[in-house]
């Protein structure tokens, strides 16, 4: 089985905990993780962009003028494409569908795939509780001191935690998340991810159980 180190909120390692290797220790698959991602992205994409065609554009239905012997182009509608004010042929349109439909289980392998990566890669810290005696941002710093992490964190808070995710609200470079809310694109966007055993052992039970 995979270890995973375990850190109290000074930064002392007090023990070493066995994690399962269907959630830690996964192999690398670029193609699996990318494809989730890039779902999730489409999925969050909101379409701004909104051009009208000729049939909502305002204006007269009437032809300009004859089709024949007056010398000019035939027209058959001041809203034509050609025309200034006129329609746009092609262009964007609000109703538009991004979505991607991402399989469960597919969406299940790759989170256990970033996290058996940044295992392997050492980017986990886990705390042995993220509990703290008062909700300061000055408490959530010293720990990060603590445990000496450089770069974006992302610290997931389980459901008895959830109450001290406001002290690393306001912290830069660190994100949190619940860790029934865990994804792949949070963890792709930070470099580190901070979670107590607790969290571990939620993953663990939610991500074996989905094989």
């Amino acid at each position: 089985m995979a270890v995973v180190k375990v850190y109290n909120l000074a930064g002392k390692e007090i023990e070493e905990l066995n994690v399962s290797d269907s959630v830690f220790s996964l192999p690398k698959n670029d193609d699996l993780v990318h494809q989730v991602a890039v779902a999730m992205d489409a999925n969050k994409r909101q379409v701004l962009a909104d051009t009208k065609t000729r049939g909502e554009r305002a204006g007269s239905g009437i032809k300009p003028w004859k089709q024949k012997g007056t010398g000019r182009a035939r027209v058959g509608s001041r809203r034509t494409p050609l025309w200034k004010k006129g329609g746009v042929v092609f262009g964007p349109s609000s109703d538009r569908n991004f979505k991607q439909k991402i399989n469960k289980k597919m969406n299940q392998k790759a989170i256990a795939t970033v996290l058996s990566g940044k295992l392997k890669d050492n980017e986990i810290f886990v705390i042995d509780k993220l509990a703290f005696s008062e909700k300061k941002t000055k408490h959530a710093v010293s720990m990060l001191e603590n445990l000496k992490i450089k770069g974006k964190t992302l610290m997931a808070f389980s459901d008895q935690e959830k109450e001290f995710r406001l002290m690393s609200r306001n912290l830069v470079k660190v994100e949190n998340i619940l860790t029934g809310q865990l994804n792949v694109l949070a963890m792709l966007k930070n470099k580190n991810l901070v979670m107590s055993k607790e969290s571990v052992q939620y993953l663990e039970k939610k991500y074996t159980q989905a094989e």
